[in-house]
């Protein structure tokens, strides 16, 4: 785990976490008012429908997702960025292996402890 409010961090000093079939992350970065986590996923893994009071913003760095905010759903790819806005249902479902890069504000404090 990473120190709060590191300014630099190593990609490599970090192990993935499991957090569910298929899915696994790591903390990069984080401050309480602001958190970045990378996001692996396998083909087919889901990231299941869920909400919280935080500002999400999510970056597809590889991959292809079906992303679904509320009741709207899209497919996208590597280059692509959705926007959960707080207490939104969300979710994603990965089409091809891929990654994203979540940040989030305030931090998840709940990802942690």
């Amino acid at each position: 785990m990473i120190d709060p409010g590191q300014i630099f961090t190593e990609d490599n000093s970090l192990e993935w976490q499991q957090v569910d079939a298929g899915v696994s992350r790591k903390i990069m970065s984080y401050t309480p008012e602001l958190m970045l986590v990378k996001v692996r996923f396998e083909q087919d893994a889901v990231g299941y429908l869920h909400q919280h009071p935080h500002l999400q913003m999510s970056y597809v760095a590889t991959g292809k997702f079906e992303v679904q905010i509320g009741e709207e759903k899209r497919i996208l790819q590597t280059g692509d960025v959705f926007f959960a806005p707080s207490a939104v249902t969300h979710g994603v479902t990965c089409l091809e292996a891929g990654l994203l890069i979540d940040v989030f504000n305030p931090a998840r404090e709940d990802f942690i402890g």
